[in-house]
């Protein structure tokens, strides 16, 4: 399936891996040929502006794959930082095409492809040519395939790729909201701190790196205390249009910020939102109240009036654990 609505920025020059060490959460270290890795990028509060899958391109070159709509401005924010680095940052989504791949429900790998094709271990890479394969979820698998814009020929990629059968790009949205996947828009920037998109659990921030932007408030959170919101999985009693940055209210009180959402054939809505996390502890109607005031939470959440009627949702288990 074509994903037209991500983009490309590309990084190089001779200090990228340490220019890009000091601005994301993940350890640019990791990065290998054959790895890819997840990283937030945050403002000095500790909030996502964006949300990267990095790819070693080449020595020396490094892509992040994220919305479009985010590219030009995250490609802006990190030049004004570049200095005296030998680094240079574009956005380059005109030059690239992002594809989705997804394997049969019964198969933990496409069947038409040869055996090795595609990388088997998540958040593997492998090359065809000039295209790029990054395994980017287990179960069901996924992948996503970059491509140059205008290629006249990939003899090395495997033939029977373009024999898969065409899915609309719906079907990727529904797979990564129940695989728990975050994702950031415009609407959306430097509106949650890291753990509340659970990018701590996803292996997007490592804790015993150096300093980067926003490390301070993230570490905090991690050590100091436990965060009472948290991004969650919900499906919708009946038929409702939700999208992200949308806000509610749960029947219990708990106010609620949409992070991505699909639509069922039933109209009803399948969507991840940030939200306080129930416990038998917890006071209904506490976190409303200090959403309707305008005031932030200990964990940096900014409030959300939501004078709306309740929103009627059942939550849906995460294919992951959150910290207790």
């Amino acid at each position: 399936m074509s994903l037209d609505s991500l983009g490309v920025l590309r990084a190089s020059g001779a200090d990228v891996v340490p220019f890009l060490q000091g601005q994301l959460s993940n350890d640019l270290e990791r990065l290998a040929p054959e790895r890819s890795l997840l990283a937030g990028y945050h403002n000095a509060q500790g909030r996502v502006i964006a949300l990267l899958r990095l790819v070693q391109a080449a020595p020396g070159e490094v892509l992040a794959v994220l919305p479009r709509e985010l590219a030009a401005a995250v490609a802006s924010r990190l030049a004004k930082f570049i200095l005296r680095a030998k680094v240079k940052v574009a956005d380059e989504s005109a030059a690239w095409q992002i594809a989705g791949i997804i394997a049969p429900a019964e198969s933990a790998s496409p069947a038409t492809p040869p055996a090795g094709a595609l990388p088997h271990s998540l958040h593997g890479v492998a090359r065809f040519g000039g295209s790029i394969a990054v395994r980017v979820a287990a179960e069901p698998g996924r992948w996503l395939l970059l491509s140059p814009v205008g290629a006249v020929s990939q003899p090395h990629t495997p033939a029977a790729l373009s024999e898969l059968a065409p899915a609309p790009p719906a079907t990727w949205e529904r797979l990564s909201v129940a695989a728990g996947e975050p994702e950031v828009y415009a609407v959306t920037s430097e509106q949650f701190v890291a753990q509340m998109l659970n990018l701590d659990v996803l292996g997007a921030i490592a804790f015993d790196k150096g300093c980067y932007t926003g490390q301070e408030i993230i570490a905090r959170a991690h050590y100091r205390g436990r965060v009472k919101r948290r991004m969650q999985r919900f499906l919708t009693d009946a038929p409702t249009a939700l999208e992200p940055g949308g806000s509610s209210v749960l029947p219990d009180g708990r106010s609620l910020r949409v992070v991505r959402a699909i639509a069922h054939s039933d109209g009803r809505c399948e969507f991840l939102a940030v939200t306080a996390l129930a416990t038998a502890e917890g006071a209904p109607g506490a976190d409303a109240a200090s959403a309707a005031d305008g005031s932030a939470g200990a964990d940096g959440a900014a409030g959300t009036s939501t004078a709306a009627a309740p929103l009627h949702a059942q939550r849906l288990e995460l294919p992951y654990s959150l910290p207790d």
